[in-house]
């Protein structure tokens, strides 16, 4: 694979991770957008490290790869991710608040910056709060009442601001009993840019609600990447390390 879509699948393992303890209503009833946003802020989950395992299936046009994955956080300070086929790493990312970094084996590439670049790159703003929000299954918007309407929508909460950005439309659609994302959707008509993330299932660990399965649809004009996630572990609160060194000889990506 190429370094940029090696980079793209990164930046979508890295905004596909959920979970999160909550009380919550057992039974589906309309509630109001207050309480709905009131429910899913809750859910946000106390931790302060977390170290998880996942087997990630890639697919593009004419090729596919399948990937093992080891990510790493502390809450709110480091986002951490190596990828590997067969025990030998194919890439690292290694992200804070005010800097990111990447490399990857194949290409013997890197890129070393901070989100205002990345949000050039993709087309829209991004930050590490973002990214922390949706490796944890919340919102990367800022829900308000005054902003934001939600409707029961088979079975789900579904969240749309009363007014959509002209080139920026989303919808949020949450779990009636934990109030974590079920799925995302995110398009940009002006670039032919489509996302859809859906969480497939969710597995309760220590009181807490991470996803089984991911699958993310990402379509660009004709286009089209396709990402399957299946957890294999997830550790809470676990003594752990963050290695990260840039290899000598790599070419600097210039974004």
């Amino acid at each position: 694979m190429r370094s940029k879509p090696l980079f793209v699948l990164f930046l979508l393992i890295l905004t596909a991770c959920g979970g999160a303890k909550v009380d919550s209503p057992k039974a589906v009833e309309k509630l109001a957008t207050k309480e709905v946003v009131s429910f899913h802020n809750a859910a946000f989950p106390e931790f302060e490290t977390l170290a998880g395992r996942m087997q990630l299936a890639y697919e593009t046009e004419g090729s596919g790869q399948r990937v093992s994955v080891t990510y790493r956080m502390k809450k709110d300070e480091i986002i951490w991710a190596k990828a590997s086929i067969l025990g030998i790493t194919i890439a690292k990312v290694y992200i804070t608040p005010t800097s990111v970094s990447y490399y990857e084996t194949i290409g013997r590439t890197y890129f070393e910056g901070d989100f205002s670049l990345l949000s050039d790159w993709l087309g829209t703003p991004i930050n590490f709060q973002q990214t922390q929000n949706l490796l944890l299954g919340q919102s990367i918007f800022p829900l308000s009442p005054q902003n934001y309407t939600s409707e029961l929508f088979k079975g789900t909460f579904k969240i749309e601001p009363k007014k959509q950005p002209q080139n920026f439309i989303h919808s949020l659609f949450l779990n009636p009993v934990n109030f974590k994302i079920v799925s995302a959707t995110v398009s940009q008509p002006d670039y032919n840019r489509f996302l859809n993330v859906q969480y497939k299932d969710y597995q309760n660990i220590e009181g807490r609600f991470f996803p089984t399965n991911i699958s993310i649809v990402n379509t660009e004009e004709t286009e089209q990447t396709k990402i399957e996630i299946n957890y294999r572990k997830i550790d809470l609160n676990v003594n752990i390390n963050f290695p990260f060194e840039i290899p000598s000889g790599y070419k600097q990506i210039k974004l």
